[in-house]
């Protein structure tokens, strides 16, 4: 690889030359990302499928549970009016 001389370049020079480098660390990142979907789809045939997408149920958390009152079960009731 060449060596570029950053201390000689106009910071016009310096703007565009960083531009270009994210540009293709984007494009490097594309392309392994793809690379690595296709793996994945590739072991998953083997084993579980990979990581899903959907999120989990949501639970009732505590502070909800505690505003529903609780009704004794109907055999408890019956044999507490006899």
């Amino acid at each position: 690889m060449a060596k570029i001389d950053l201390d000689s370049m106009s910071i016009e020079e310096l703007v565009a030359l960083r531009e270009r480098i994210g540009e293709k660390v984007t494009e490097k990142v594309t392309a392994r990302q793809a690379e690595l979907e296709a793996e994945l789809a590739k072991l998953s045939q083997y084993g579980k499928p990979g990581k899903k997408s959907v999120a989990p149920a949501a639970k009732a958390k505590k502070t909800d549970e505690a505003l529903v009152p609780k009704e004794p079960p109907a055999a408890e009731a019956d044999a507490e009016a006899a």
